[in-house]
């Protein structure tokens, strides 16, 4: 009997057993069009043992039959990774994708990654993260800064906390948008209590708790923006992020209202060394210069020798790349986009963010005509968070107008131009 309860249990766990670090595997109900991916592990599994397959009581071998479950489970991984690869390839820049996962998967192999973990589909937090930090609040640029935009992702907590220890004004997005639009935090304003420590005020529930709501339609200006990214190239400062486009969509709206000069605002990211393309001499970078090079899509790649394809319109570089190690300014910085392109923006994603869909209607009301909409995609996954106790890594690494009403004119279709070449008053959203 008590050989039948472990066979039962070594079979649950094969059946539930998550998959490794080195390939996360979205999660189901992202992709309307495919079998979920539970249900597809759940076939695989159910299918790899039969009444034929177990041991029976007497002679069951639990060395050989966790050696069959392993192999097994890597058939079954490899074919959920074909099916999110012909997934990923519907995605407007499947070139993204494959550095995101080469650097997560590398981040995540050689310890570098920190929690939350798995890395997979969120902005990596990463080791010595809070060293990257104090090497950003040494750029001229920081110190001169009075209000300071910052993602209220992980890796980036640290750059918070110094914007608020330093007197600066604190802008940070709710996540993802979904509860609201930006707050302001400043330190020893009257709605923060003063024996409370910054660092409560630097997470997401103490912006919302504490911080000051902002509205479409306030005036204010921004100085510096700092963004989290998965990978970044030095030469043209062309980002990768996550997938989900908030930093595209934050900035599409603050230029589009005015509270930003999207060509002089200065755009910095805090990353690890591995993130930042060598020129393909380490990894995870040496992989995917070989690929680039082995694959069918390496003529979609442009004449530049990086794996780095064409940026969509609506993409934000970065000036500064720092890193724990480093500070770097991009030596060829491509010019950035300004207002929302609602001609990218899809249903899907409109459908995800209600300032978004406030402001397209307050503007179709002004023009009195009904913006353009952008095709449908397939929304990458989200990250799903795991055990903190997975996140102790040790290894160590190495032109614009503002178009805003009352403020210059050009809403909506007219009255702006773009740092690439202009677009009305378009504005530009979706992701990459």
């Amino acid at each position: 009997m008590s050989s039948l309860i472990i066979l039962i249990t070594l079979i649950i766990v094969s059946c539930l057993s998550t998959p490794s670090a080195t390939y996360t595997i979205p999660p189901p109900l992202q992709f309307s069009t495919s079998p979920s991916w539970r249900g597809q592990r759940s076939h695989l599994c159910a299918t790899s043992i039969n009444k034929e397959d177990s041991p029976s009581d007497s002679t069951f071998d639990e060395t050989a039959y966790e050696n069959d479950r392993l192999a097994k489970d890597a058939i079954a991984m490899n074919e959920m990774k074909k099916l999110a690869d012909e997934e990923y390839a519907k995605l407007r820049t499947p070139w993204k994708w494959r550095i995101r996962r080469a650097v997560w998967d590398f981040m995540e192999e050689n310890d570098i990654a920190q929690f939350p973990r798995p890395v997979h589909h969120r902005i990596p937090n990463f080791i010595n993260a809070d060293l990257a930090a104090e090497n950003l609040a040494t750029l001229p640029e920081f110190q001169s800064a009075a209000l300071v935009k910052v993602n209220p992702d992980t890796p980036q907590r640290r750059v918070r906390h110094l914007v608020l220890s330093s007197n600066k004004t604190l802008l940070t997005p709710q996540p993802r948008l979904r509860t609201g639009f930006f707050s302001t935090l400043r330190k020893n304003n009257d709605n923060i209590p003063p024996q409370l420590p910054i660092e409560a005020l630097t997470n997401s529930k103490g912006a919302a708790q504490y911080g000051q709501p902002v509205t479409l339609y306030e005036s204010y200006d921004v100085d510096l923006v700092v963004v989290g990214s998965t990978a970044v190239c030095p030469k043209t400062g062309a980002r990768v992020g996550k997938g989900e486009g908030f930093a595209e969509l934050e900035w599409g709206i603050l230029s589009q209202q005015g509270n930003l000069d999207a060509g002089k605002v200065v755009v910095v990211t805090t990353v690890h060394d591995c993130q930042v393309f060598d020129g393909g001499v380490e990894e995870p970078w040496s992989s995917l210069m070989k690929e680039r090079e082995d694959g069918e899509e390496g003529e979609r790649y442009g004449a530049t020798d990086t794996p780095f394809g064409p940026l969509t319109e609506h993409d934000v570089p970065v000036d500064i790349i720092v890193t724990p190690t480093r500070i770097i300014r991009v030596s060829d910085p491509l010019p950035k986009p300004s207002g929302v392109y609602w001609d990218l923006l899809s249903p899907q994603k409109l459908a995800q963010i209600k300032v978004l869909r406030e402001l397209k209607k307050k503007l179709e009301e002004e023009l009195g005509e009904e913006l353009p909409s952008g095709p449908e995609e397939v929304l990458p996954p989200i990250a799903e968070r795991g055990d903190r106790g997975r996140g102790a890594g040790r290894g160590a690494g190495r032109g614009a107008g503002r178009g805003r009403s009352g403020r210059g004119g050009g809403r909506g279709r007219s009255g702006r131009s773009s740092g690439r070449g202009g677009r009305g008053g378009t504005s530009r959203g979706g992701r990459g």
